[in-house]
Parts: C-alpha cells; structure tokens; sequence
C-alpha cells in the first residue's frame, strides 16, 4: 500500500537515500531540508524548505502515514551535539503535536551493548571527537524509551556504519538485532551499505515494525 511518508534531513547521506528508496516504492515522500535544490529528483517527491526549530513545524508534519528523522547538523559542525539537543527539543513535540502515527528516528551505533553493562560509546576507543554527538542521541534514545505520548521507533545502524569506507552497493536484504552490536562472520563489528540502511529504513516504516522499540541492522 502506498503512504504519505517525510523525511526530515532528506538531503544527507542517510536521508538522500532513504528519499530515493521510498520513491523507488511508489509512496509520495515529503522532503524537508533546509537547502530543497540538494533533495532527489522525481515525480512522487516534494520537496519543502524547513527549519525544525521553526515554530510552525509541527503544522507541516501533519497527514504523514510515518515521519523519519535522518536529521544531522553536519559532522564538522563544531556545536553538533548543542544543536542535536536544540533539534530534538522542538522536533519531538512537533511530533507529538502533529500525532504522527509512526516515527523512526536514525540515531548512532554508540548507544549498542558491546558487553553487559557496556555500550559503545564508553569504550575506551570510542573517539573522543565523535563522542558528544554520540552521547547526545543515546540520551535522546533514553528520553524515547518510556514514552508512549509519541510514536516512536529508534534504528541504530551497524556499529562500523560511516567509519568503515562507505559503501553504496544494493542487496536488499540485511540482518536485525535489537540492542546489542551485531558482529559480522569474522566476529568484528559489522558494517552495513547506504542503500541496504535504507532498504531496512522503509521496510519499517511501511510495515511499522518496531513501535516503541530501539533495534539496529547490519549487513548479512
């Protein structure tokens, strides 16, 4: 069945994907970001110029059979985590306000259990760079998790995702885990393609698979 689906950060890696793949399946996807020239061409795309802090921005969530937030203030950006906070402070009660049915938000690997008692993100590893970004999606993940005021889901994408070289290859079919790091054949972290995340992005969001519930994907 074809729905009315957005995609907030439509014209980042994640997001430019996740549009081309929801495209690719026939459903009218609704792009926000804030520079429309970047988002993918096609006829079942729209594309809307946006700010999630913009006050009126729970008025333009409103119809959609699912939301996916693929939202990033850029890697570079020096303030990544603060504007995280800031973006997610207005976007959740836009949620709320629009009654979005369903809700994924593409959040990081560093919230996974690498042992009991363990997550990635306190590894002594972890890069220290990377890790207020990290540290503010886990706390975004843990302010998701009791709430039932919001529909939402949670997908953490494999842990070597974006650090391993990027790769773009199709092969529609991928592995699901919940909160734990999902090695691959070797025992090493696994990895997963761009297009395979967003294969497993629109599976979820056609099927509304893991309502209130976090999960992560990796590559077969």
């Amino acid at each position: 069945m074809k729905q009315k689906i957005a995609v907030i950060g439509a014209t980042g890696l994640v997001g430019n994907a996740t549009v081309l793949e929801l495209a690719a399946r026939g459903h009218q996807v609704t792009a926000f970001a804030r520079n429309v020239d970047k988002v993918a061409q096609n006829d079942n795309v729209t594309a809307i110029a946006t700010d999630v802090n913009s006050p009126n921005f729970a008025e333009k969530l409103k119809g959609f059979d699912a939301v996916v937030s693929a939202f990033n203030a850029g890697w570079s950006n020096p303030n990544l985590a603060q504007d995280i906070k800031i973006a997610y402070g207005n976007i959740l009660p836009a949620v709320k306000n629009a009654d979005v049915p369903y809700f994924l938000v593409i959040g990081g690997a560093g919230s996974l259990n690498v042992a009991p008692n363990l997550q990635l993100v306190d590894t002594p590893d972890f890069p220290a760079d990377v890790y207020p970004a990290a540290d503010a999606v886990r706390v975004l993940l843990n302010e998701l998790r009791p709430r039932r005021d919001i529909n939402w889901a949670f997908l953490s994408p494999a842990a070597m995702f974006a650090v391993a070289p990027v790769t773009f290859e199709r092969l529609g079919k991928y592995q699901i885990g919940q909160d734990d790091v999902i090695l691959d054949k070797n025992g090493a972290p696994a990895d997963i393609s761009v297009a395979d995340l967003a294969c497993a992005i629109a599976d979820d969001v056609e099927k509304k698979a893991h309502l209130f519930r976090r999960f992560t994907v990796a590559a077969v």
